[in-house]
């Protein structure tokens, strides 16, 4: 994602061809999956000699990158609209809005879910600049778990009792991408419903639900809202009924 938009010509240039790139990147995914993913193959699609290419992306792993960031980017800014879109004292509808965005993302942009939560490329290591992005969502689901203990939603011993055991050290690599000083146990608690939420939309995605979840999307939708009902008790201690 670029920060602001390009003002020369030269600029404008070079985003349109990038944007024919990543398109193209995202029409492999499409096809033929990450793991086939070949800037030579891109370059010739677009009658670009591969050399000129290589002057946009200096590798099939900078493509993936960008690929990457660019899809949990757009991802977690539908997550943060549908989010921000409800009034700030109903902890339960943002909760609610959050996930039902992460589940129409997914449902609209199954490749690029795929890319981001499904099986891992091979010889692929993502950088550390891919940790922000894909953090937007868990920073959402935390911020309001954070507002919900702040209102005694959340038990205060479910707040103390593990701060200084082994919860704060098993989950301190994502705790220095979200806001500081906030308590182990919500940290856990948010990772908790992240895992769960990603989960079932996954299972939806990749057809584990088949034979176990109605086919219909009207099951499917009566399904998640339900783990919704039951994710929102536990995220802010509010009742919701079915």
């Amino acid at each position: 994602m670029t920060d602001s938009a390009p003002r020369t010509a030269r600029e404008r240039a070079r985003a349109e061809i990038t944007a024919e790139i990543l398109d193209a990147a995202r029409g492999y995914l499409a096809t033929a999956g990450a793991p086939a993913l070949s800037l030579r193959a891109i370059a010739r699609d677009l009658g670009m000699a591969s050399s000129a290419l290589y002057r946009y992306f200096s590798s099939r792993d900078q493509l993936l990158t960008r690929l990457i960031i660019d899809a949990y980017d757009s991802l977690g800014a539908a997550a943060e609209a549908a989010e921000v879109a409800v009034d700030r004292n109903d902890l339960a509808g943002r909760f609610a809005a959050t996930c039902i965005a992460v589940r129409d993302w997914a449902l609209a942009h199954p490749n690029e879910y795929a890319l981001i939560y499904g099986s891992p490329v091979p010889g692929y290591a993502a950088p550390a600049d891919t940790v922000r992005p894909a953090s937007r969502v868990t920073t959402l689901l935390l911020r309001i778990t954070v507002e919900a203990a702040a209102a005694g939603r959340v038990p205060e011993e479910d707040i103390r009792d593990a701060e200084a055991e082994p919860v704060a050290a098993a989950i301190a690599p994502i705790r220095s991408y979200l806001s500081p000083g906030v308590p182990a146990p919500l940290v856990q608690r948010a990772l908790m419903v992240w895992t769960n939420l990603f989960g079932v939309v996954s299972f939806e995605l990749f057809g584990q639900l088949h034979n176990v979840v109605a086919e219909p999307r009207a099951g499917r939708d009566a399904f998640f809202a339900e783990c919704i009902r039951r994710w929102t008790t536990f995220i802010t201690g509010l009742t919701v009924s079915s």
